[in-house]
């Protein structure tokens, strides 16, 4: 199983990534949260998956983190923990 990517994103993927933080309002506390959980190298499977935290739902595929969904929007992929 991949582990999440934390450096060497594409330039555009990042972009997109900030300007999600910044559209849906991320809450500091789960910015705090999801460094916290990738300081864990976790490993997510191969295809689309997702991680909730409070006010968020992180989404991927495979080792990249892809996008921010705002609760109440429907994540595709498998549910990690």
């Amino acid at each position: 199983m991949p582990r999440v990517r934390r450096a060497g994103l594409p330039s555009a993927l990042f972009r997109h990534l900030l300007e999600r933080i910044q559209d849906r309002k991320v809450p500091a506390e789960d910015l705090e949260r999801l460094a916290a959980w990738l300081d864990k190298e976790p490993e997510v499977p191969e295809g689309r998956w997702y991680k909730r935290f409070p006010g968020v739902t992180l989404c991927g595929e495979g080792e990249w983190v892809k996008t921010f969904l705002e609760p109440g929007q429907l994540p595709a992929g498998k549910q990690v923990h």
